[in-house]
C-alpha cells in the first residue's frame, strides 16, 4: 500500500468513527454498514473492510451484526492522552475501596452518555461488572446525574429533548427531563447524588461532580452499593467523595 492509499484510508477510518461517535453523542439511531456507507458517500463494500478493521483495533464494536458503537479500545485510548488527574484517580478509587468496601467510579459526559473512565479493581461487589468504556445513560444514574449538577431545568430539556426513556434503566429511572430535574432538585439541598436503583435493580450509587480547579464539571466520581450500604451512610460517604473529588480537581486545569 502506497502512503497516498494508507492515509485515504486513515481519513476514511477517522471520518467513520466520528459518524458513530457523533450519533452515540446526540443519543440518535445507531447505523449499520449500510446506513453508514449512504451517510458516508462511500461504498459499502469499503464501509464493511474498514468498519471490521476498527472493531478488531477495539475502536469499533458490534453485537450480533447490529448497529456499530464505539469500542472500549477508543476510551482507554482518550483516557491515556491525559496523565494527570485522570492517572491520579487510579489510587484515589482504591482509597474509597479501602475505606468502604464499595465498588468505585470515575466517569465522565458525552452528551446523554456516561463513559466509564476508570473502576476500582474489587470485582467480587455488587456493580463490579463494569469495564472502562462502559457506556450508560446520562439520566438515570449517579454519575450521570452528578455531570448534571450545573444544568439548569431549560438545559437538562434541550439536552434530553431527543433521548429514548423508554425501556431504559432501573425501577426508579426518570422517564422525561422533568423527572430528572425533580430529581436533581431533590438531591442538591443535600450535595450529591443519591440514585436509588434508578439504572439497575437492586443498586444505589453515590455521586459528586468532580471540578477542574473549583470550576467547571469534568467528570464525576461514584460509589455503588446496595440500600444498606449507602442509605444511612451516604452523608459520611459523601464527604470522602467530595474530598477526593478535590484533590482530582486540583491537579486538572480548568481548561482540560
Amino acid at each position: 500500500m502506497d502512503v497516498s492509499t494508507e492515509a485515504s484510508s486513515l481519513a476514511q477510518g477517522l471520518r467513520l468513527i466520528r459518524l458513530v461517535t457523533d450519533r452515540e453523542k446526540q443519543g440518535r439511531q445507531l447505523l449499520g454498514v449500510s446506513q453508514l456507507a449512504a451517510e458516508l458517500d462511500m461504498e459499502q463494500s469499503r464501509v464493511s473492510r474498514l468498519a471490521q478493521e476498527l472493531c478488531d483495533l477495539g475502536l469499533l464494536e458490534r453485537v450480533d451484526r447490529g448497529p456499530f458503537r464505539t469500542g472500549p479500545r477508543f476510551f482507554t485510548l482518550a483516557a491515556s492522552l491525559n496523565g494527570g488527574w485522570v492517572q491520579q484517580s487510579g489510587p484515589e478509587l482504591e482509597e474509597l475501596v479501602s475505606s468502604y468496601g464499595l465498588r468505585s467510579r470515575l466517569s465522565v459526559r458525552d452528551g446523554v452518555r456516561v463513559l466509564l473512565l476508570r473502576s476500582s479493581a474489587n470485582n467480587s461487589v455488587l456493580g463490579g461488572f463494569a469495564k472502562p468504556g462502559m457506556v450508560t445513560p446520562v439520566w438515570c444514574t449517579g454519575a450521570g446525574r452528578a455531570l448534571l449538577w450545573d444544568h439548569s431545568g431549560k438545559e437538562l430539556e434541550g439536552l434530553l429533548r431527543e433521548a429514548n426513556f423508554i425501556g431504559v434503566g432501573g425501577p426508579a429511572a426518570a422517564h422525561s427531563a422533568a423527572e430528572v430535574a425533580t430529581l436533581m432538585d431533590k438531591d442538591k439541598p443535600q450535595g450529591y447524588v443519591l440514585a436509588a436503583e434508578e439504572f439497575e435493580h437492586g443498586v444505589w450509587e453515590l455521586a459528586v461532580p468532580v471540578r477542574a480547579g473549583g470550576a467547571r464539571i469534568i467528570a464525576a466520581l461514584s460509589v455503588l452499593g446496595s440500600r444498606a450500604d449507602l442509605e444511612k451512610a451516604a452523608p459520611h460517604i459523601a464527604a470522602a467523595l467530595h474530598s477526593a473529588s478535590n484533590r482530582l480537581g486540583s491537579a486538572a486545569q480548568p481548561q482540560d
